[in-house]
């Protein structure tokens, strides 16, 4: 299995450019997948870098519906019409961050609902036997703070978004499994609970950004919940491998939990699986 990150936020491989988005390019026995398409279409240059050929790729995952997931996704169907594009249906509502001082659309193209390939998801979904989706996340245990400006709009009314429409993906090969979230907007944690409510056990490594970045900075409310929760991460026999979301202080503080466990994944790089 090969995991590349085509587009995160942070300058990574020479000639690659960067954004506030999250891509990666994986390679199975069987696939050929994209999970996320960044903001715009620079993660398809940041391809040609790497000498990926997305025409080749057959399966797209979207992990929810903000744009700087789903931004490149026109773009992507423009190279490639041929490829699977697998969207919770509930992707394309209309997201907001919206604080008292600002409010700003978050969430994809309504035109990306209709695009060639759409494979509309709504719950769990098995769709071979080296890729499975899931959702129905409704835990609540240590919950990114980030999330409380996060809203769905429906009519003119904004409701706290409670992300029903972010889907996980599990990769397996040569009876291994990789969780691959894109911000976890639900909590690392609850997902996981969920992932060990089907699976029975937990993943032999976790690819998610962990929603923890914050503009405003960090109390001790925020770094005692990032403390927290890797401090439960550090407790599972699971590698962790972050970035966009995640946010640089966040990084740093989860690393000092958990070492060697836990590594930032910048834009053009491959994550070394140890197995």
């Amino acid at each position: 299995m090969r995991i590349i990150n085509l587009m995160e936020n942070t300058k990574g491989a020479e000639g690659c450019v960067w954004e506030h988005g999250l891509s990666f390019y994986i390679e199975t026995k069987k696939h050929k997948l994209l999970a996320d398409t960044g903001a715009s279409e620079a993660f398809l240059k940041n391809a040609v870098v790497l000498g990926i050929d997305l025409r080749r790729v057959d399966t797209v995952i979207l992990s929810h519906g903000h744009y700087d997931h789903g931004g490149g996704l026109a773009a992507f169907a423009g190279l490639n019409p041929r490829a699977g594009i697998w969207m919770h249906r509930g992707a394309g509502e209309a997201y907001y961050h919206k604080t008292e001082q600002m409010e700003k659309y978050i969430g994809i193209s309504p035109e990306a609902g209709s695009l060639p390939g759409i494979e509309w998801v709504e719950g769990d979904r098995r769709i071979d036997d080296e890729l499975f989706l899931f959702g129905r996340v409704s835990g609540r245990r240590l919950w990114p703070e980030g999330n409380r400006e996060l809203m769905r709009k429906a009519g003119d009314v904004f409701r706290q978004d409670e992300f029903l429409h972010e889907q996980y993906l599990v990769v397996e090969e040569n009876g291994k499994r990789v969780l691959v979230s894109g911000c976890a907007h639900n909590g690392i944690l609850n997902i996981l609970d969920r992932y060990r409510e089907i699976f029975g056990d937990m993943p032999e490594a976790v690819v998610s950004g962990f929603h923890m970045s914050r503009k405003s900075g960090y109390g001790e409310r925020d770094l005692a919940l990032i403390r927290e929760t890797a401090r439960e991460l550090k407790t599972l026999d699971t590698r962790f491998y972050t970035g966009h979301c995640t946010g640089e202080i966040p990084f740093q503080v989860m690393k000092e939990e958990m070492g060697e466990q836990l590594r930032y994944v910048h834009c053009g790089e491959e994550i070394r699986l140890p197995f």
